[in-house]
């Protein structure tokens, strides 16, 4: 019987082992796309396994986030809310508008979509501006806040007129989840999406390895020159983004401003942390929770973190003897390579 059952299974052994083969050679044969560009005023750069370049779509689908949630498009619906137009929003402006209050909430308002008028008093807007006065702070405060703004149907109704919606700190990190989803629907199962600096990643690279991201180190570095690497983290289908105000910042009268407003004061950010990268299911989230985090702060940030545990977090941050140290959550632990 014994005999008889193994004669019968060998056929099929045998076609799974050639169709193992056939896959994996097929796999080899694949070539690896890459396709970079520019879009919402930095650089993206996609590398993914496909027979055919995909840029036309991959252009088109940046194009539409462009459209719904780029400040400096002045065609696009974000652009249409801030100047108080009647207009109709689409699936991927509520999306991203749902998230943000959603993150908004369990960051007590760390991350806030409707910081755009202070962004733009301290010159880091799509507007230059001088730096503003004590009484310039509390009067746009009074406009600012995630609870002033709600989607009611296709429109955003706002408590204030002159309130204005900034999506620069989420829609990065969701153009990379929207590119992610078009490899997905074109059966592309080995890619990296990164567009300034917020990633995802699927399968293998390739050299054949899990895909390997590293952590820079914050210096000073306004001209993004330095390549200096602080940690590797494997992200392997997974998305990582990191915010820090090394690179994002100006000096003003001997002062060194931040590029991260905290909603909560006004002014730019002035915590231990220096670089704040999270590493989620969607670009999206780890893109908000990542500035979030700079606003909070190191103690703030890591309460947040023991009750949200399906995100994940490396920290670099300034001692009180001015040493860089690190922390990661114990999940990440695991993914840090180097």
């Amino acid at each position: 019987m014994n005999k008889k059952k193994l004669i019968w299974q060998l056929p099929f052994l045998a076609l799974l082992i050639v169709g193992t083969v056939v896959v994996i050679r097929q796999q080899n044969s694949t070539p690896y796309q890459k396709d970079s560009g520019m879009v919402f005023g930095t650089t993206y750069n996609i590398t993914y396994q496909c027979d055919s370049n995909l840029h036309e779509s991959i252009k088109a689908e940046l194009q539409k986030v462009d459209d719904a949630l780029s400040p400096f498009n002045k065609k696009s619906i974000i652009t249409s809310i801030n100047e108080n137009k009647n207009v109709e929003v689409n699936k991927m402006f509520s999306d991203v508008f749902l998230l943000a209050q959603k993150i908004s909430a369990d960051t007590d308002g760390a991350f806030d979509i409707t910081v755009a008028p202070l962004v733009n008093a301290w010159g880091f807007g799509f507007k230059n501006g001088t730096s503003p006065t004590r009484h310039d702070i509390d009067s746009l405060k009074a406009i600012i806040g995630y609870e002033k703004v709600r989607l009611e149907g296709k429109h955003v109704v706002k408590k204030d007129k002159r309130t204005m919606l900034d999506c620069s700190s989420i829609a990065k990190g969701y153009g990379s989840d929207v590119v992610a989803r078009l490899l997905k629907s074109r059966g592309v199962t080995n890619y990296m999406v990164e567009i300034g600096g917020e990633i995802v990643t699927k399968g293998i690279s390739p050299k054949r390895l899990p895909w390997k991201i590293g952590v820079t180190k914050p210096i000073d570095d306004s001209l993004s020159t330095s390549q200096e690497i602080q940690s590797v983290i494997n992200v392997t289908d997974k998305a990582m983004a990191t915010s820090g105000n090394y690179r994002n910042f100006y000096y003003k009268g001997g002062k060194k401003y931040a590029h991260t407003i905290d909603p909560h004061t006004g002014y730019p950010v002035q915590h231990n942390i220096l670089s704040s990268t999270v590493i989620a299911n969607d670009c999206a989230t780890a893109d908000a929770y990542a500035t979030a985090f700079m606003v909070m702060g190191l103690d703030k940030a890591q309460e947040l973190l023991k009750r949200n545990t399906s995100i994940m977090a490396y920290f670099i941050y300034a001692d009180k003897d001015g040493n860089n140290k690190t922390w990661c959550t114990e999940s990440l632990k695991g993914k840090i390579v180097e």
